[in-house]
């Protein structure tokens, strides 16, 4: 087994006790060396701008389906098992482990050494085994990199093996397909099968740190971004898509701390990844100018199209996927922060597309309601979007991000109300980015200049003194002035003509809520369900 590295005598070692004996070795290579390697294999091509372009094959997006955890002594009893979480037996596991490492024999690969979660104090150390080098690229942008002092005493702890050319056989392998995603916590061990999307890994790695976070240390992971202002203070933005998050989160006067998953220790929000994978549907450099500014060199871009006879990429071009991405570092935003850690937030964001138009623009949580808004993680979807969407659509997902959570949601949910029960100084605030003055189709979209008004004299704390009034449904506090936002705006009822109307729709949505919490009734205390909107006037 050949090492073409900055690898160790160690590192080849480790690889041969575990039973991988590859062709060629090649560890914690460079950007620029697996962006030319990339081309050299005729896998990738160049943009004008200098990106790695290049193509996830089959899946251009993860496949849930085919994402299993190992029931053993350790999950077992722990894992909120159901239809997000699948359970597969030991044996599956290392019947595909075994097959896998052996299919490698003879062939290259690729290592890497990184760490995920940017607090000393919880980060966890992941060995990346990739069968491509911009798989490679992706992890070294994604993961935070060691430097050269901590990579001598690098000690392997999780393993990510993937491997896209390896298929599972269902029949007799016990998975649903040939593709598979497998989480082993006792092994620490991923592995990643007949899939090349690379968002597999970085959201293993979530998955893995959504148990061990909570279950180990009482810390709350989340799926959030997060930016700090000049005086230390760390906003928080939670948001399904649609939403805003990334929109809102992004702000030349405060510094990103992270776009997508962050972790709240006691006095410490740090971001679990040292980069960003961004969606570039419909891309510009007018509409998002730091994401545009960080397709460059060392960036990769998934699944886009050039146009005609040319390198340039037509970010309005979908014929691969709507899922078009880039994966860069961090620190190719101007304004991130590296290390990508802060203090405990001031304020905290729930973003919500209402298209039924009764949320407020912002209104103010209560811990309780903080609590139930958070497992709720609601939105919609409006009508012309999808093929039979005639009305407004609801869509819940637990803690922003069902589908990451291996435990039960109101766990998370009670994390979060332990530490607001710590520090009641922090603000935690609704905010509808969707419709105003009626539903989807008459009423209009709120007004993005009055949604970062209402964000900005949040943070500034000129929120913090003004008169309040409880919704009259959901019981949530709207504020009645806020600089730069007429004032019947934010009443939702006002923007209404017919108020009537308004009061019907927002039973309705009320009752939409309560049947979906339904599912987390048993597992919530009486505090959280204290918080559900009424269902009659």
């Amino acid at each position: 087994m050949e090492r073409l590295d900055a690898g160790s005598k160690s590192d080849l070692i480790d690889l041969t006790e575990m039973g991988i004996i590859a062709r060629k070795v090649y560890f914690n290579l460079d950007n620029q060396t697996l962006t030319q390697q990339t081309l050299d294999l005729g896998q990738g091509k160049l943009n004008d701008l200098g990106a790695l372009c290049v193509t996830t094959g089959k899946f251009t997006g993860r496949s849930p389906k085919d994402k299993f955890i190992v029931k053993d002594s350790i999950t077992a009893h722990t894992i909120d098992w159901g239809d997000v979480n699948l359970p597969i037996s030991e044996k599956v596991f290392h019947n595909l482990y075994t097959k896998m490492k052996a299919f490698l024999q003879g062939k290259d690969i690729w290592v890497r050494h990184c760490f995920a979660g940017a607090d000393k104090n919880y980060r966890i150390n992941v060995t990346v085994i990739n069968t491509t080098p911009w798989a490679n690229l992706f992890c070294n942008n994604l993961f935070i990199s060691p430097s050269e002092e901590e990579l001598s005493s690098f000690e392997k702890e999780w393993i990510i093996l993937q491997v896209p050319e390896f298929l599972a056989d269902p029949a007799v392998d016990g998975t649903r397909s040939g593709n598979f995603t497998i989480l082993n916590f006792t092994e620490k061990v991923i592995l990643i099968g007949g899939s090349a999307y690379t968002g597999e890994m970085k959201k293993g790695i979530f998955s893995v740190l959504n148990f061990i976070l909570p279950h180990q240390y009482n810390i709350l992971p989340m799926h959030c971004s997060a930016n700090e202002g000049k005086d230390g203070d760390v906003s928080l933005f939670f948001g399904l898509s649609g939403t805003g998050k990334t929109t809102l989160s992004a702000d030349a006067n405060r510094c990103l701390i992270g776009d997508d998953e962050h972790g709240w220790a006691e006095g410490s929000v740090f971001n679990f990844e040292g980069g960003c994978y961004a969606k570039v549907v419909d891309l510009s450099a007018e509409k998002e100018p730091e994401i545009y500014g960080a397709i460059r060199p060392g960036a990769l871009l998934e699944n886009v199209v050039f146009f005609e006879n040319s390198n340039v990429v037509d970010f309005s071009n979908t014929s691969i996927t709507e899922n078009t991405r880039v994966a860069y570092p961090i620190d190719y935003i101007p304004n991130a922060k590296v290390p990508s850690l802060g203090g405990n937030p001031k304020n905290i964001f729930f973003l919500t597309c209402d298209a039924f138009g009764i949320l407020p623009p912002i209104a103010k949580l209560t811990k309780a309601q903080a609590m139930y808004h958070f497992i709720s993680g609601y939105t919609a979807k409006v009508a012309g979007t999808e093929v039979g969407v005639t009305e407004p659509q609801t869509t819940f997902s637990a803690c922003f991000g069902r589908v990451f959570l291996p435990l039960h949601p109101t766990q998370y949910a009670e994390l979060l109300g332990e530490k607001l029960e710590k520090h009641p100084d922090v603000n935690v605030w609704l905010v509808n980015t969707g419709w105003t003055g009626g539903k989807y189709g008459v009423g209009k979209r709120m007004n993005l200049k009055y949604t970062r008004a209402m964000i900005n004299a949040a943070m500034r704390g000129d929120l913090d003194n003004v008169e309040y009034v409880a919704h009259e449904v959901f019981g949530v506090l709207k504020p009645q002035s806020c600089p730069g936002v007429p004032a019947e705006v934010l009443n939702p009822r006002n923007t209404w003509d017919d108020k009537e109307e308004y009061d019907k729709q927002a039973i309705e949505l009320a009752k939409l809520f309560v049947n979906n919490f339904k599912q987390y009734e048993q597992h919530a205390n009486e505090e959280i369900l204290s918080a559900a909107p009424k269902t009659t006037l």
